[in-house]
């Protein structure tokens, strides 16, 4: 009998030797379990803890985990009728397995858990049918289609996040709740004090384990940054190709929760915690267009953009408001688009504009001329995040289109609002056929239902802050 490693096509020769390497690297470093994680639909870790032993059969046979978690809200409550026929997508009837297959290659000692690894799966079917709704499988296609057009996306992480002191963990047991109550916390900085390097003294200890995290999980950590509200830090990365960005973010966001939690500290990448005075926190995404000699596409010696850099910047004003819910996926995130708020609230782009939606940084002979989209909220999905921003820019591409004039006033009145809650922006993205068919109707079609889900659960909150609370500080 075929194991689903061979079922799935992906068992060759070279992937026979990364498994004996990732062999002999837990044995070599003493590993004693293996954490098989994989990310979910709203781009957070799931997965099993193995022993050494139980690994060597996963990597050809894969880890049986429970079809409904891509079928989850942000409550971990399934929004499909699994029990009933018909109730489910294809293949997810009676919550039945799915199975993670281990990428060797991803092999990762944990800096902040001694003797533990982690190893990214991805769910396939048992008969290695892919699963359509695995978001880094929507990243992979549409990696695949730049690709094919002799593109490469080098992209640039900025991520804005809060970090919080615990001071009660609220663990009784005669008082939980699903979801249940955020620990109670104090500020680690007291804000309103943009890059002092006096609040970066004071939080010393928490960006050391934020930078032995990120380094030690292999990320290319280029600063840590205060930002201006209380206790609101930011984290910026160098640039990665698409794939290994979307990779870096679900590790970083993990695996800096984990490790500062353990240190007695709550990390929190929701857009807006559940606090009077706060900033909003916003995941800037930087991009550019690399061709196969890393030439970048956008760079002009004599305009701001290049042709190839102006079609996809109009692409992805074209599609943004379809766009939009991949960026802000929660019912939190849309309340970070206010006037002169450092966020977007148009469809528009400007010239090194920190109002508009898309920012174009260098130009004129810059080789690091790139379009900064502001539009993410760290919450967000990598995988469809990126995915949908290369879907946008290569129809722009694809037909040639040109942008408007940037805009010098993106907050005056009259611009092409951005969609302004969750439901509003699943709506957008449903009128938008080329980018649900370019994302994947599967994947689409079940994302969007689980959002409605999380947007009717919200709307039926008597208590909007205890929901806040619940559902996003409390877990994201």
């Amino acid at each position: 009998m075929t194991s689903l490693a061979q079922r799935c096509g992906l068992h060759d020769a070279a992937r026979a030797a990364a498994c004996d390497a990732l062999r002999a690297r837990v044995r070599e470093a003493d590993v004693r379990q293996v954490r098989v994680a994989w990310g979910d639909l709203h781009g957070w870790l799931r997965g099993k803890t193995l022993m050494p032993h139980a690994l060597d059969a996963a990597l050809m046979d894969g880890v049986g985990l429970v079809g409904t978690l891509l079928l989850k809200d942000t409550s971990d409550r399934t929004a499909f009728k699994v029990f009933e026929p018909g109730g489910a997508p294809d293949g997810f009837g009676g919550a039945a397995n799915l199975w993670l297959l281990p990428d060797p290659a991803s092999f990762t000692l944990l800096p902040w858990a001694p003797g533990t690894a982690w190893v990214l799966g991805q769910p396939w079917f048992a008969d290695g049918t892919p699963v359509l709704q695995d978001p880094r499988r929507v990243l992979q296609r549409a990696v695949a289609r730049l690709a094919d057009a002799g593109w490469r996306l080098r992209c640039g992480l900025e991520v804005e996040f809060h970090v919080y002191r615990i001071v009660d963990e609220r663990l009784d047991p005669a008082t939980s709740t699903w979801p249940p109550e955020p620990p109670a916390v104090e500020l680690i900085h007291p804000g309103w004090q943009l890059l002092s390097d006096a609040h970066a003294d004071r939080v010393a200890p928490v960006f050391d384990i934020v930078r032995d995290t990120a380094l030690g999980l292999g990320l290319p950590l280029r600063s840590l940054e205060i930002e201006l509200g209380p206790s609101q830090v930011e984290a910026v990365f160098d640039a990665m190709d698409a794939l290994d960005a979307a990779d870096g973010m679900l590790r970083f966001r993990n695996g800096v929760q984990q490790a500062l939690r353990r240190a007695g500290y709550h990390a929190s990448f929701v857009c807006r915690p559940p606090f009077p005075q706060v900033m909003a926190s916003g995941w800037h995404l930087h991009h550019s267009l690399v061709d196969a000699d890393d030439r970048n596409a956008f760079a002009a010696a004599d305009a701001p953009l290049s042709a190839k850099g102006r079609h996809w910047l109009a692409g992805l004003l074209a599609h943004a408001a379809g766009a939009a819910v991949f960026g802000t996926s929660t019912t939190n995130g849309f309340g970070r688009f206010r006037p002169h708020a450092l966020a977007p609230m148009q469809v528009a782009w400007g010239r090194d504009n920190r109002g508009a939606m898309l920012r174009l940084v260098g130009g004129v002979g810059d080789p690091a001329t790139r379009i900064e989209n502001r539009i993410g909220e760290p919450a967000a999905n990598p995988y469809a995040y990126i995915a949908a921003q290369i879907h946008a820019g290569l129809d722009g591409l694809a037909r040639g289109l040109e942008p408007p004039p940037p805009t010098e006033s993106p907050y005056a009145e009259g611009g092409a609002p951005l969609p302004t809650r969750l439901g509003n922006a699943l709506d957008a993205l449903q009128a938008d056929a080329t980018l649900c068919d370019a994302m994947g109707r599967a994947f689409v079609e079940t994302f969007v239902a689980v959002k409605r889900q999380e947007q009717a659960r919200c709307d039926a909150a008597e208590d909007k802050a205890e929901f806040d609370r619940r559902e996003y500080f409390s877990r994201l």
